[in-house]
């Protein structure tokens, strides 16, 4: 199999699988430094790259999964599966999907949540959508990236979970920033919130991770980013009002993702959202 894109995602894929017994080889649109590179077999054309019977895609969104599609066409070769691990529109991978399938090309769309860490310790959780028949070939990849792996349906059904999924992480988020605002308004420290709060029903792995980097204001560099989660609350966004939802919390946070996008904070980490609660006096 190939990763396409040894991006902040596709380098420890790569790694992992390889680490797991995959047969694993990259491409990536620029050399990449020998350090960054280190570990990962590299294919010098998209050619060579599409001879590989797995295709991973891990790009930054539903314009450059579009993109390497495009470059990849002309050496697509029946029975291929692309398999896309990125974040895009239920709508495209449903479209992708037959456009390729008329080729005798397989598709899953196979999002994740869990980060570049759980990339590294192959404890991601994937959803995915595709074939019985698609999905199968291509569970050794996603049985040695994740910690939970579940076949949600087909085409489109991956990335339709991930959009479940990024609701309530959007909004998690965008309420734990609150909640700390509030706390250090009363007089208390981030470290003391989270040792109250702990087991109890508002302790969650946002009060846990993001909570940390907010009391420290850890933003940069971003382990997740503004624009990344705006860009995926849009969707969902569009995903509701397509099957005539209204999701008020939703709105609300797509409001504060919004905020920092528009103050030029949008390659921030998401937890720099709690600035836009914190008095601006506070050092």
């Amino acid at each position: 199999m190939c990763v396409v894109g040894l991006g902040l995602m596709g380098r420890p894929a790569a790694r992992r699988l390889a680490e797991a017994g995959v047969p694993v080889r990259g491409w990536n649109r620029s050399p990449l430094d020998p350090a960054l590179a280190h570990g990962i077999e590299q294919v010098a054309t998209l050619a060579e790259a599409a001879a590989a019977d797995v295709l991973l895609l891990l790009l930054a969104d539903s314009v450059a999964t579009g993109a390497m599609l495009a470059a990849l066409d002309p050496h697509l070769r029946p029975g291929t599966v692309v398999l896309n691990m990125g974040t895009d529109e239920p709508s495209e991978s449903r479209a992708r999907a037959a456009a390729l399938a008329a080729r005798g090309v397989g598709w899953v769309d196979a999002p994740v949540s869990g980060g570049p860490e759980k990339t590294v310790t192959g404890t991601l959780a994937i959803m995915a959508g595709g074939s019985d028949e698609d999905v199968r070939r291509v569970w050794p990849v996603l049985a040695g990236l994740g910690g939970a792996v579940t076949h949600v349906g087909g085409p489109g059904a991956g990335h339709t979970m991930k959009m479940v999924n990024q609701v309530i992480v959007s909004i998690a988020v965008d309420a734990v920033a609150e909640a700390l605002a509030l706390a250090e308004a009363a007089g208390f420290t981030v470290p003391e919130v989270q040792k109250a709060l702990q087991g109890g029903n508002a302790d969650n792995p946002q009060l846990d991770v993001m909570g940390t980097r907010m009391g420290k204001r850890h933003y940069q560099p971003a382990a997740a980013k503004a624009r990344t989660m705006l860009k995926d609350v849009r969707i969902a966004q569009q995903l509701a009002a397509e099957l005539g939802l209204v999701l008020p919390l939703l709105e609300a946070a797509a409001a504060q993702y919004t905020a920092l996008d528009e103050r030029g904070d949008a390659d921030s980490d998401v937890s720099m959202l709690i600035e836009l609660t914190r008095p601006t006096d506070r050092s």
